[in-house]
């Protein structure tokens, strides 16, 4: 098992930018013990029998709610799954009292996804659970970020020293902003790159660089980070339309094929095919678009048992 001596600066995870360098290490740490685990023929430990977990999910969400949900059943958690459009929120309840009510169930964990930034921040401040926080609107999504940094440590051996470039809508991206503290509290170089309109006004502030040449990006990096568009967040339009968004910014086997050098290519999900990258880049050798989803169960895990461990 992981050194039972260590533990998290935090109680709760909230966003990347509350974490130290040393937290981040133990994470991944813990995280290469539940790798392990989660390759054998049984795939469960009883570590965390004794705690319930409920997952609250205020904005749609497949992929990452089902890696914490088997994260969690994969620690032998009791799991709670609570779903905003069958429940008392459409009807004017607030955040404080529903997650109120589903603590007097005796839960000594939430997972929160929110759509309004800083969600969880409130939560932390009126009740007594850990919480982790799996997106809070264009804010900040740790685990994601956890866990491509994990994946490129996997593939490139470290996350120091080596330059990662964010493409795409980094305006409405919770991600890229995880991503960049995470990238930069482990001393790799980051730059941002996508049209004027889709980058943040301020985010030289956080010590990245900023390209608006694709191909200038690429061949800068050893790691790219493909974003979707989020149409979903937008009330205007920030491009002229998809097709010049993908002739300007979307990745295909060719270009990668041009640059001086090999590099990985990486993407959160769900994959716009076709818009910022093409199928044959996704599902290809340079990709590592598939650890990063099997990682993203072991990152969970690792997050959550250290997280339950100072809860007993």
């Amino acid at each position: 098992m992981p050194n039972p001596n260590r533990q998290l600066s935090v109680k709760h995870l909230l966003g990347i930018k509350y974490l130290q360098e040393t937290d981040i290490d133990l994470i991944f740490e813990t995280a290469d013990h539940f790798k392990e685990v989660i390759n054998r023929p049984i795939k469960k430990v009883p570590s965390l029998r004794d705690i319930t977990i409920a997952n609250i999910f205020f904005e749609n969400s497949t992929r990452t709610k089902l890696s914490f949900e088997l994260a969690e059943k994969r620690l032998s958690a009791d799991v709670l799954n609570f779903s905003t459009s069958q429940s008392s929120v459409t009807k004017g309840e607030t955040l404080i009292d529903t997650v109120n009510n589903i603590l007097s169930m005796k839960v000594d964990m939430v997972v929160m996804r929110h759509p309004n930034p800083g969600a969880g921040v409130l939560l932390s401040k009126h009740i007594n659970a850990s919480i982790i926080n799996a997106g809070d609107g264009a804010h900040e999504h740790p685990t994601q970020a956890l866990l491509d940094s994990y994946s490129i440590r996997e593939r490139l051996g470290d996350v120091a020293g080596k330059k990662v470039v964010i493409v795409g809508d980094i305006l409405h991206s919770r991600v890229a902003l995880s991503n960049i503290y995470a990238l930069k509290l482990q001393g790799a170089e980051v730059k941002v790159c996508g049209p004027k309109t889709l980058i943040p006004k301020h985010i030289e502030s956080l010590g990245v660089g900023v390209e608006t040449d694709l191909r200038k990006a690429l061949n800068w990096c050893d790691v790219a980070n493909m974003l979707r568009v989020q149409n979903e967040r937008m009330d205007i339009s920030y491009f002229p339309s998809t097709r010049e968004y993908t002739q300007l910014y979307g990745v295909n086997k060719e270009l990668l094929n041009s640059l001086d050098q090999e590099i990985v290519i990486m993407h959160p999900g769900p994959i716009n095919r076709g818009v910022e990258i093409t199928s044959e880049v996704a599902d290809s050798n340079q990709s590592i678009i598939l650890n990063q989803v099997e990682n993203g169960v072991a990152i969970r895990m690792a997050v959550i048992y250290l997280l339950a461990s100072k809860i007993k």
